[in-house]
């Protein structure tokens, strides 16, 4: 049994551009993105001259819209909101909710504007006690985990995408050639 190739591509073509027409809106669609992370949390003891030594607690929380457009009514919610700090400084205003949480309000991020809100409180409050959710107009944060880590060089990461790349490729090919053997097999 032979396979028509040509009424398999005619079936196939359509559904594959309606996936990636699908992705790429979604992609490349100008909505705004905002992602969150913690970038340090830390505790200091000071020893005033004349004085018993106490604890402070800090943390800083680091927002950015990286989407194309605008993120409106960005409001960050905390369960105990300390004193804190917006660098750099927009403008914002902070409202009290029915159940005793607080929110910072600041009505527009615009597309990668990147600010940072520092946190300072004292024991027994911890940084899990303080902040909630981050949300805008246009949906929630995406809370991201990250590290530091060593920047390679732009030449170094050329070298990596190219590899990757053509690692890639064969992997593809391969897979495919198998695919056509088992089929010409099957139905031979």
């Amino acid at each position: 049994m032979n396979i028509d190739w040509g009424v398999i591509e005619r079936i196939a073509m359509p559904l594959l551009t309606l996936f990636a027409g699908a992705w790429l809106n979604r992609r490349f669609e100008s909505r705004p993105a905002l992602v969150s992370y913690f970038s340090h949390v830390s505790a200091f003891t000071h020893r005033p001259p004349q004085g018993e030594p106490f604890q402070i607690n800090t943390h800083t929380v680091v927002l950015k819209n990286t989407g194309r457009m605008a993120a409106t009514n960005v409001r960050l919610r905390h369960m105990v909101l300390p004193e804190f700090n917006i660098w750099p400084e927009v403008v914002h205003n902070v409202e009290s909710l029915k159940n005793g949480n607080k929110e910072i309000v600041i009505p527009i991020l615009v597309p990668n504007e990147e600010i940072t809100i520092s946190y300072m409180y004292f024991p027994p409050l911890t940084v899990n006690q303080i902040n909630a959710t981050i949300k805008s107009d246009q949906g929630f944060a995406q809370q991201i985990s990250v590290l530091l880590q060593r920047q390679m060089p732009r030449w170094f990461n050329w070298i990596v995408a190219v590899l990757t790349l053509m690692g890639l490729v064969t992997v593809v090919y391969f897979l495919f050639q198998m695919l056509s053997f088992l089929v010409s097999k099957l139905f031979t």
